[in-house]
């Protein structure tokens, strides 16, 4: 645990110590903005909820979490560090975590930074708080969800754009799984267990059910276990390419 913490620090002072984070957090404010008053149009709608500020979060994490997660493992092969950091005393399972906690709780942070929004409605209205908070809730282990996909790839190369861009598309692949577009190429030829196990893997479905207000373990468990999953591949890779 000692060890995990050590490598959490040290990534966690280092998102900060350069301008990148800082310029991250301030264009996810800005279009987290534009989206929740402009498109989404919070204040015409006349109801005190944050429904258009959550539904637009899968959409933005799409391409802001890989932003956060291409440089995770990719940028350490690229400088040579990543043997420096193996030949450490640290176990593979405390590198990992330690890297991804550092990348989850800097987009926590982030997350947190909206809550003028969150009192914007209750000056405006009275809100279901506790849906919020569910909200919130979910998009934070939707977020951990993409840093994991992300930290997976970019351990497979020293590239940070083609980690963005193999990101972006896997992440993309598991929002729409279950929709009809996806659902429609395997619906000819899969059986139906098939079926609804793609069908299981959609993090819109998951994420819509905790936002409105429903914390259903499943749903939890899900994210969880996606997040174990692909860090557990993360390591074996690091591992592999290590030897």
């Amino acid at each position: 645990m000692n060890r995990m913490l050590a490598v959490f620090r040290r990534e966690l002072a280092g998102y900060f110590a350069t301008p990148v984070a800082y310029v991250f957090i301030v264009i996810f404010l800005f279009v987290t903005g534009v989206f929740t008053f402009q498109l989404g149009q919070l204040y015409e709608r006349g109801q005190a909820d944050l429904r258009p500020f959550f539904d637009f979060h899968p959409w933005l994490y799409l391409f802001l979490i890989p932003a956060i997660s291409m440089r995770l493992w990719a940028e350490e092969r690229k400088q040579g560090t990543l043997e420096l950091l193996m030949t450490l005393p640290i176990p593979m399972a405390a590198a990992v975590t330690g890297k991804f906690l550092a990348a989850w709780v800097f987009a926590g942070v982030a997350l947190a930074l909206t809550f003028p929004v969150w009192i914007t409605v209750n000056v405006l209205g009275s809100p279901d708080n506790g849906v919020i908070v569910a909200a919130y809730i979910g998009s934070f282990l939707m977020a951990g969800g993409f840093l994991a996909i992300g930290s997976f790839v970019s351990s497979l190369t020293k590239n940070q754009v083609i980690a963005f861009v193999v990101t972006v598309v896997a992440c993309f692949g598991f929002l729409i799984s279950g929709y009809p577009p996806v659902m429609g190429f395997f619906s000819g030829w899969a059986p139906r267990p098939v079926l609804d196990a793609v069908a299981g893997f959609s993090f819109l479905s998951h994420f819509d059910a905790i936002s409105r207000g429903v914390i259903d373990l499943r749903d939890v468990v899900f994210f969880a276990s996606l997040i174990a999953a692909f860090l557990f591949a993360n390591a074996v890779v690091v591992e592999w390419k290590k030897s």
